[in-house]
């Protein structure tokens, strides 16, 4: 598979950290040219450079320029997302907007930018980063679950327009990656529970894991990698889950 993706360019949101700038690493590796788009211009930066790519320092909650927006790429990875940890009546409704917006409305826009030259050019690959809360839910995350379960229709919609035109659209659907965005999860939890910050990870992120530990970014890359690449072409519409077991 070693320069596949040759001649390709890659959008990967959210690329300037965790899976996103693992998954840079990987698809630069294959020979395609990364397009890291992220609103931390120096990570930005920095994960372009180290991948010979090039930045695109965006604010992608500017939904408004990403209407007029057209995409000239042939894969595209929604990856951005955030997160917030409280309970249903003590969860802020513009913090409940905005999640929606980065994580569901956010990929429709750039879905809707790529897919005219996808179609024209009859090849293209979208490649949404959901979660296993794309599959099933958690307490003090309504924000996340809906928006992740909302990305998995969405992309099985895209599967279904896309298929004539070559175009694939597939979730894949960690459990907890060893990111910035988990880390920063570990301490909000623990005060929410009133628990250690280990019995966060032991008790409560991996307490329906078979295998426990996290799942690493480069983990998560070679499944992205893999769904990229001539083998799965005729893979579309699928969530695929690494879990370590938990939805078993």
């Amino acid at each position: 598979m070693d320069n596949e993706l040759n001649g390709k360019n890659v959008l990967i949101t959210g690329g300037a950290s965790g899976i996103g700038a693992a998954c840079a690493s990987a698809l630069a590796a294959q020979g395609a040219h990364i397009i890291v788009a992220d609103r931390d211009e120096a990570a930005a930066v920095r994960v372009a450079e180290t991948v010979g790519g090039e930045p695109w320092v965006v604010d992608l909650l500017d939904t408004d320029k990403l209407e007029q927006h057209r995409l000239q790429v042939d894969i595209l990875i929604n990856n951005a997302g955030t997160q917030t940890v409280k309970p249903i009546e003590q969860f802020d409704p513009a913090d409940f907007r905005r999640m929606l917006k980065l994580m569901l409305e956010v990929p429709f826009l750039l879905i809707r930018a790529a897919l005219p030259h996808m179609y024209e050019q009859r090849y293209g690959r979208i490649i949404n980063i959901s979660s296993i809360h794309g599959l099933r839910a958690s307490a003090y995350k309504s924000a996340y679950v809906a928006a992740k379960h909302g990305l998995q229709g969405l992309s099985k919609v895209t599967a279904l327009e896309g298929g004539e035109y070559g175009v694939t659209s597939n979730c894949v659907n960690p459990g907890y990656v060893r990111t910035p965005l988990v880390e920063s999860q570990i301490a909000v939890q623990a005060k929410t529970h009133n628990i250690a910050e280990d019995q966060v990870v032991s008790d409560i992120m991996l307490a329906k894991n078979a295998i426990k530990r996290l799942v690493e970014p480069e983990e998560v890359a070679s499944l992205v990698t893999w769904l990229t690449s001539s083998k799965a072409a005729m893979v579309t519409g699928s969530s695929y889950t690494m879990d370590g077991g938990w939805t078993a």
